[in-house]
């Protein structure tokens, strides 16, 4: 999740060859069992069934969004959450598209766990930019740089920002 510099890596950029293959297939060994015990869609087992959609994935492109998109559908009926809408969302956007992301999460605006949680501008902030809406997308990052508490996570926006003023 770290790049040599102890920059942050988005999941979409980390070189899955540096996994642990090991631990991925414990992990959905584990993830298996979980969803075939007596509570198939208990939280864990849910969460746990989207990191091994992600871990199963040999390229970020070759993520099945869909099926991570359904697995937060049941996640948001049985532990709703904002959080969870977020990632619901994100989902979304990754499998049809930054514009359908940006509808969702444009909608979930109105909840005010949100408006304060960098990850949620963030989001918003990289659906803008990939829709082509730079000056929106720079103060959302802005906003998403001003709400984040973690050093990592600033020098990531950061950056963020700092290629949407050049261009």
């Amino acid at each position: 999740r770290l790049d040599e510099s102890g920059d942050l890596v988005l999941l979409a950029e980390q070189d899955r060859s540096q996994w642990s293959a090991t631990a991925i297939v414990e992990g959905l060994s584990w993830t298996e069992l979980a969803l075939r015990g007596d509570s198939p869609t208990h939280r864990y087992a849910l969460e746990a069934a989207i990191a091994a959609v992600h871990a199963e994935a040999k390229t970020a492109a070759a993520t099945d969004w869909r099926q991570i998109r359904q697995l937060y559908d049941i996640l948001a009926r049985v532990h709703p959450s904002s959080v969870v809408a977020l990632n619901r969302a994100v989902a979304i956007g990754m499998e049809r598209g930054p514009m359908a992301g940006l509808a969702v999460l444009d909608a979930l605006q109105a909840h005010p766990e949100l408006e304060r949680y960098h990850l949620f501008a963030a989001a918003r902030a990289e659906f803008l930019r990939l829709c082509h809406r730079e000056p929106e997308a720079l103060a959302a990052y802005r906003i998403a740089h001003q709400l984040a508490g973690n050093e990592l996570e600033q020098r990531f926006l950061e950056r963020r920002i700092r290629q949407l003023e050049v261009e």
